[in-house]
């Protein structure tokens, strides 16, 4: 894994390290790590974005790599803070757990939060038991319908506003929802479509939804009132980490299938 960072890292532009000089360099490193160290918020919850090394638990993924760039930019030590949800990410705003985050763009978020651009663009797919007469994600939104979904995910957040007759039903952590909708016997489960796909080939009796429900849009962000030094770096630097190629590598050299680096 070293080695692959480190590949990562020669092969980006030095736009940014001629960027990071005197006065400014200084006021992006207090805004994004007044602790001394950049705390970065992973999220185990979104497989696309981050997992845990089956035999060491390290922490490893596409958003993994971008702190560590990040950390390396800026000069100071990268402390990974790791969670099994979404939700809890953003609960770790109020207690000032992090520094900066990787999570899905939401006008709920933007209370609380300054984002970039989006780095990655994945899709929201529905997950239905095998007999069930849904054939389309348009028909999810009945009376009757419970729809799955892991609390406070950005699928969540969506559903929230989007579903006017289907009921939602929230568990604590996104990979949980297939298991809880054959376990209660429930209609619909809600999800990130590659966490959905693995889940119909490991689970029988189920079957992935054709197409998608929305589009998710992953993000960095940091937590509103920091000095806008800060978010300005930091856009900046999701900005050359798209052009340079660097996320596109990050997302081959993690084996992620199925994301596209967003647009500039």
């Amino acid at each position: 894994m070293l080695i692959g960072i480190a590949a990562l890292a020669s092969a980006c532009s030095p736009a940014l390290d001629r960027v990071m000089q005197g006065a400014q360099a200084d006021a992006a490193r207090r805004s994004l790590a007044p602790t001394g160290a950049l705390r970065a918020a992973i999220n185990f919850g979104n497989p696309i974005l981050a997992s845990q090394d089956p035999v060491t638990g390290a922490a490893r993924g596409v958003s993994v790599d971008l702190a560590r760039e990040l950390g390396r930019k800026l000069g100071v030590q990268v402390e990974l803070v790791t969670y099994q949800s979404a939700g809890k990410v953003v609960d770790g705003i109020k207690t000032g757990a992090w520094d900066i985050g990787f999570f899905a763009i939401d006008p709920v978020r933007e209370i609380d939060t300054d984002f970039t651009a989006a780095y990655v663009v994945i899709e929201g797919s529905y997950l239905v038991p095998a007999h069930s007469a849904i054939t389309r994600s348009e028909q999810v939104d009945q009376e009757g319908m419970r729809v799955v979904v892991g609390r406070g995910s950005a699928y969540d957040l969506f559903l929230t506003r989007e579903l006017k007759k289907a009921a939602l039903v929230r568990v604590p952590t996104s990979p949980e929802v297939t298991n809880q909708m054959v376990a209660q016997n429930m209609e619909v489960a809600a999800g990130v479509k590659q966490q959905l796909e693995q889940d119909a080939l490991r689970i029988p009796g189920v079957r992935l939804l054709p197409g998608r429900f929305m589009t998710i849009n992953q993000a960095m962000a940091i937590p509103k009132g920091r000095d806008p030094s800060g978010i300005h770096y930091l856009r900046a630097f999701v900005q050359e980490m798209k052009s340079s190629g660097f996320v596109a590598r990050a997302l081959v050299s993690n084996g992620i299938e199925g994301a596209s680096v967003a647009a500039p």
